[in-house]
Parts: C-alpha cells; sequence; structure tokens
C-alpha cells in the first residue's frame, strides 16, 4: 500500500482500525448503548484491545439528524475521554465533530485529532484550531448537512467530484496553516450518496490516492449495505461491513472506521496474512 508519515504515532504501513464509540442517544447503529460515562468507559477498554484509534463522537450526523447545542455535545464527550485518560488508556482518540469549540474542549482533554465530517465547512474556527493546536484532522466529502444530505445526492460523475471537493478541502486546509503530514481524505460514504454512489466510490477508491494524503474509509454498518442485504436492522450487517472494509483494504486504504473491532480486526489479519504472507513466532 501507498505509506505516509506516522498518524498519532501510528506506522500506515498497513490499514489501522479506527473503532467507533457514540455517545449519543440517537445514532443509527448503537444510540443510547453507551450514553453514560461508565458504559462508554467500558466499551472503550474492550476496544482498545483491538481498534489502534477511537472515535468518539456526540452529535448524530445520520440523515436527517438534527444539530446538537455545543454545550450538550462538550458535555457528552468530554466526561468519556477524560475518564478514558484517567484510566491510563493510551490509544489516540479522535474527535467526531463539525464545531471548533467542541474540538477544542475534547483535545483539552486528551484527544489527539479531529474528525470532521464537514471538512471544515461547518465552523470557520475549525481549521484555523486544527492549525494552531498542530493535530491531525480528517477531512470528510458531506453537502449540505446531516438533515437534508440526501436530498443533494446529485452528481454527473461522483468519484471525479467527491476527488475535486476533497482536493479543494485539503488546499483550504493546507491555507489555514495545518501541514499536509496531518491531513486525512475521507470519501464519505453515505453521506449524501445513493447506493450506486457509494458503490462507485468503493470500487474506485484507489483514485484518491492521488490526493497525495492517508485515506479514511467508513462504511459500517450503512444503509448500502441492508439495501444490498435485506438486512434492515444496523446491528445485522457485521457480515456486510466486513466485505466492504476489506474491499477497501484491499484498494490501499489507511484507516477503517469500524463499529465491530474484533470481528473486522480478524478479518483483516486474515486478509493480510493471504495478501503479504504469515509467519508463525
Amino acid at each position: 500500500m501507498i505509506t505516509h508519515p506516522p498518524l498519532c504515532g501510528l506506522a500506515l504501513d498497513r490499514p489501522r482500525l479506527m473503532g467507533i464509540l457514540n455517545v449519543t442517544p440517537d445514532s443509527f447503529s448503537d444510540g443510547g448503548r453507551h450514553a453514560t460515562v461508565e458504559a462508554a468507559l467500558a466499551r472503550a477498554r474492550t476496544m482498545a484491545r483491538e481498534a489502534e484509534i477511537l472515535d468518539i463522537g456526540g452529535e448524530s450526523t445520520r440523515p436527517g439528524a438534527e444539530e446538537v447545542p455545543v454545550a450538550e455535545e462538550i458535555a457528552r464527550t468530554v466526561p468519556v475521554i477524560e475518564a478514558i485518560r484517567a484510566a491510563g488508556l493510551a490509544t489516540p482518540i479522535s474527535i467526531d465533530t463539525r464545531k471548533a469549540a467542541v474540538a477544542e474542549a475534547a483535545l483539552d482533554a486528551g484527544a489527539d485529532m479531529v474528525n470532521d465530517v464537514t471538512a471544515g465547512r461547518f465552523d470557520p474556527e475549525m481549521l484555523p484550531l486544527v492549525a494552531g493546536r498542530g493535530v491531525p484532522v480528517c477531512l470528510m466529502h458531506s453537502v449540505a448537512d446531516p438533515k437534508t444530505m440526501q436530498a443533494h445526492a446529485r452528481y454527473d460523475d461522483v468519484v471525479e467530484e467527491v476527488y475535486a471537493h476533497l482536493e479543494e478541502r485539503i488546499a483550504a486546509a493546507e491555507d489555514a496553516g495545518i501541514d499536509r503530514r496531518n491531513i486525512i481524505a475521507d470519501p464519505g460514504i453515505g453521506f449524501g450518496k445513493t447506493l450506486q454512489h457509494n458503490l462507485s466510490l468503493i470500487r474506485h477508491l484507489d483514485r484518491y490516492h492521488a490526493l497525495g494524503v492517508p485515506l479514511l474509509f467508513g462504511a459500517s454498518r450503512k444503509r448500502f449495505i441492508g439495501a444490498i442485504t435485506g438486512a434492515d436492522d444496523a446491528a445485522d450487517r457485521l457480515g456486510g461491513s466486513i466485505a466492504v472494509a476489506l474491499a477497501a483494504a484491499t484498494k490501499g486504504a489507511h484507516i477503517l472506521r469500524v463499529h465491530d473491532t474484533h470481528e473486522t480486526g480478524q478479518a483483516l489479519r486474515l486478509h493480510l496474512a493471504i495478501q503479504d504472507g504469515f509467519e508463525e513466532d
């Protein structure tokens, strides 16, 4: 795979797992399951044995989701980050937010990077904040906002239009003073895309290596998997989620953002052993 400088101390010479930890009451897949600090910490402990990055979010960005006030988003995420650090877990933490004030509070609490589903479009203070703190940021392609994005899923050429958008956002990040070594790109599977758009992006994921930054891929449990497999319940989409994660790994994705860290990690180890060889200890 195409290698890049280390991210949060992690070498990007193989796909890394980012474990999803939603501390929200309404996320599409696991809303409410980790809404208390105790439950979130327990899940973080488990994921830290399997994932190399923990991605903590306090605002659902599922299609149709309403915006969460800044104070509430901080109240959901910061105590969890503080608890993880107080428990001695050193796993890098990503704060999944589109708001600079939330990102700043999370970084102060011990987070290591920012994952912005709007690539800095939503809050004009986000990119300057990231630049000032010198931390990595993931810039994801999306359109409009979560509440209305599916109504804007219109492209003449989804692969090239997403590429152009990410290229523009990477330039905006660099103009704000963010070191290119700290930039990650994500084509935004499911964010203002139809089923066919998602499949095209996965099929041509390797196109995005030309951006010159690491690629993050997140399709875990998403609706298009259910549409293809008939799994209406997001929790029943494990097999499909693993399939698309391995497809992304084959295309050279550097970070796989997933809910099911144990199962995806096991599948990924076998995938890499088959592709690259395996030596017994």
